[in-house]
């Protein structure tokens, strides 16, 4: 039995597979975008076996596109690869992004060259993966601390913008660049928490996107 969306299943659910599947009446097969130690229940989780699977490399993205060009009859010099390039980049490692992209394209091009400029017109703003109570919610900030942490002032701006364009909170960051002043910089350099506090501050009181000067100054500093 294949389930997709399991997370959707409330624990109640869950249970009910579990003497079919000990019993061996069922191969529960269950496909989650969410992290399976969150959302499935843990008996069922012991037993199973948890695949991972991570986004299309680029290189692979560029293969699938150029086998659908193929069967859509697109020949090689109306889909240049410079084109097939920046649609395999913006896609981000989603086949579905980058099909769907493609599609549109494929009928904004009506019969001719597919440009980069109707590739962007097509993509239009594909936002990050991001959530704000999952997995990626705690990854992107734990990466956002790690780049402050190794002072990489260009790494700890991406993050932030990411964090930002997906609708993050912008206090939720400037309360962690005050904890990160005062547990990983302390007394090294006691200047570090008096800024981290006056940006947390000006974002409160002045609210985005205006507060993004005070970001950029503090991280800069």
């Amino acid at each position: 039995m294949f389930v997709d969306e399991i997370h959707r299943f409330n624990k109640a659910q869950q249970d009910a597979f579990l003497p079919h599947v000990e019993n061996g009446l069922l191969t529960l097969i269950g496909a989650t975008t969410e992290n399976p130690s969150f959302e499935v229940i843990n008996p069922l989780l012991s037993r199973s076996r948890v695949i991972v699977l991570e986004p299309l490399s680029k290189e692979d993205v560029t293969l699938l596109l150029k086998r659908a060009a193929k069967a859509e009859g697109i020949k090689a010099r109306n889909f240049p690869d410079k084109s097939i390039d920046l649609l395999a980049e913006m896609s981000t490692g989603d086949a579905r992004v980058a099909l769907g992209t493609l599609e549109l394209a494929i009928g904004l091009a009506n019969g001719k060259t597919i440009t980069k400029e109707l590739i962007e017109s097509a993509a239009q703003r594909h936002l990050p993966g991001y959530d704000k109570a999952g997995e990626a919610h705690y990854n992107i900030i734990s990466a956002f601390i790690k780049s402050m942490r190794g002072s990489d002032a260009n790494a700890t701006l991406y993050y932030m913008a990411r964090m930002l364009d997906a609708g993050e909170d912008p206090k939720f960051i400037a309360r962690r660049m005050v904890i990160f002043a005062s547990e990983d910089i302390g007394i090294a350099a006691p200047a570090a928490l008096n800024l981290a506090v006056s940006t947390f501050q000006a974002v409160e009181r002045i609210g985005m996107p205006d507060a993004n000067t005070a970001y950029f100054t503090a991280l800069r500093c």
